[in-house]
């Protein structure tokens, strides 16, 4: 059996207590507030039914203004599946039109909202299909892919992946919506999860460290050039989708919306800027282990050469993000032909441009970094063990 020497143990120790205070975190942060008042939207009441008849169907297909979708109207019986009405059989109403289309039949799974009346009655409304199944299955299929190929190394990078969910559910949001300033918070849970992920991936090497430090600087560019030209134009949260419903929530919580573009840029940022940063330096310290000895001035050369083919590529994915994010707009524009003065002016257009172009700036300016610190690095642990030869 392969022992753990002593400095392994106390890292992985570090890790798991490091683990251990961020739950801690997540369940200080998300204690329920015994005097919050429950939300509308917390009072509405779904659950899952199967369709056991279509009692009558006057459905047609519409290729006028629906492609062929069926519009009309479905009287449904309906199964009950879960919740306080569980195995109660329900008479149901489903209109279909171009856009509100549920079109189902007989065996399909759906889900209901059920609607409650001053006098006690209830009757069910439907709100969609049951995808969860489905779901559940393809991310199992993303998982085993996952796993098959990358062995051990997808798994770890699963781990990291989760961490990084769950410290944007349970810990950023909830302080945002607490009154934190949203870019502080925002670029403390990239630091921490791009670190956590790349311990996860790779240990603790000089490998995540340099990684780690080009990441964290990356994704400073990125948050301070979004912030400067959002502070110029201007531009803000107030800018964004949602700021409408922001400022009424901001009534009752103490949400600061002016940070909320930048706190975004970062976050969508981070996933690609962790990339290039983890795919330079495993390339540096690879190409270290086969020919050692190379000169600081080598090595930052091989990184930006290695870092000028990921550029690219992760250029475009964070630009074509936006036009496939959104593509019906953009349709709608062509269609409408708008002027590009106008276009390029409206807020949404800009905030999107923005975060493109200021992410891409983080990836461009994490390839320097990541192969400075990575020459830096490697020398300097090279010269260390050489006084340690000379002193033995």
């Amino acid at each position: 059996m392969k022992k753990i020497n002593r400095s392994t143990a106390l890292r992985w120790a570090i890790v798991l207590i490091f683990i251990v205070a961020t739950i801690v975190t997540m369940v200080m942060i998300n204690r329920p507030d015994p005097d919050a008042v429950a939300t509308s939207a917390s009072k509405l009441h779904y659950a899952t039914a199967r369709v056991t008849a279509v009692v009558s169907d006057n459905t047609e297909a519409d290729y006028k203004n629906a492609e062929g979708r069926r519009v009309g109207i479905q009287e449904l019986e309906i199964l009950i599946l879960n919740g306080d009405h569980a195995g109660e059989t329900m008479s149901m109403t489903n209109y279909l039109s171009a856009l509100a289309n549920v079109d189902v039949g007989a065996g399909d799974r759906i889900i209901v909202q059920i609607v409650y009346n001053d006098n006690g009655t209830y009757y069910p409304t439907m709100h969609n299909y049951d995808r969860g199944i489905v779901m559940g299955f393809f991310l199992v299929a993303f998982i085993a892919v996952i796993i098959l190929i990358g062995g051990k190394k997808g798994a770890k990078a699963l781990l990291g992946l989760v961490y990084t969910l769950l410290c944007l559910w349970f810990i950023l949001i909830p302080l945002v919506l607490k009154g934190y300033n949203s870019i502080l918070t925002a670029v403390t849970i990239a630091i921490i999860t791009a670190a956590v992920s790349f311990v996860f991936l790779d240990g603790f090497t000089r490998k995540t460290l340099t990684a780690t430090l080009g990441c964290v600087g990356g994704l400073a560019v990125a948050g301070i050039s979004a912030a400067i030209v959002g502070a110029i134009t201007p531009l803000s949260g107030y800018n964004m989708g949602e700021a409408e419903s922001l400022i009424l929530q901001a009534t009752y919580e103490d949400v600061t919306i002016s940070g909320l573009l930048v706190c975004g840029i970062l976050i969508a940022a981070l996933g690609a800027v962790m990339d290039v940063a983890m795919s330079i330096s495993s390339a540096i310290h690879e190409m270290d282990s086969i020919t050692p000895g190379l000169p600081a001035q080598r090595i930052f050369k091989f990184g930006m050469d290695v870092g000028r083919d990921a550029m690219g590529t992760m250029a475009n994915t964070l630009i074509l993000v936006f036009f496939g994010s959104s593509l019906n707009t953009l349709l709608l524009v062509k269609a409408y032909e708008y002027p590009f003065l106008q276009l390029i002016n409206t807020d949404y257009i800009t905030i999107e441009l923005l975060q493109g172009l200021s992410g891409t700036i983080g990836i461009v300016m994490t390839v320097p970094l990541v192969a400075a610190f990575s020459a830096w690095n490697i020398t300097r642990s090279r010269e260390k063990m050489k006084k340690r030869v000379r002193k033995a």
